[in-house]
């Protein structure tokens, strides 16, 4: 199995920043998609940014301008610089990876990592 293996969440003024990471662990897999989902308190989870194995990145309109993803395909990362947060961003931030492994494809999911904007 590949595991995901998220860092850098925390708590940070309005206004700030933090830099969430992952990193894919395992063995004989490749992966398409990388990115991020976060769920909020009472709120249903949400795709934050996407970015393919080519460097194709979209992003959820609400943190546009604000977020950049980025990944290192050799080492298997990616990155959520989060800038200018706001309240309202606070949840847990979840890595999500589309893996091909042994002829099969599914999406693995880190543990999740909280995030809380104090206003």
């Amino acid at each position: 199995q590949v595991q995901l293996v998220e860092s850098g969440g925390g708590l940070v003024q309005a206004g700030g920043s933090l830099r969430l990471s992952c990193a894919a662990s395992g063995s004989g897999f490749s992966i398409n998609d990388m990115g991020w989902y976060r769920q909020g308190p009472g709120k249903q989870r949400e795709l934050v940014a996407v970015v393919t194995s080519t460097g194709s990145t979209n992003y959820a309109a609400s943190v546009k301008g604000r977020f950049t993803i980025s990944r290192d395909n050799a080492k298997s990362t990616v990155d959520l610089q989060m800038n200018i947060l706001k309240p309202e961003y606070t949840a847990f931030y979840y890595c999500t990876a589309t893996v091909m492994r042994m002829g099969r494809s599914y999406v693995a999911w880190g543990q999740g990592t909280q995030v809380t904007v104090s206003s």
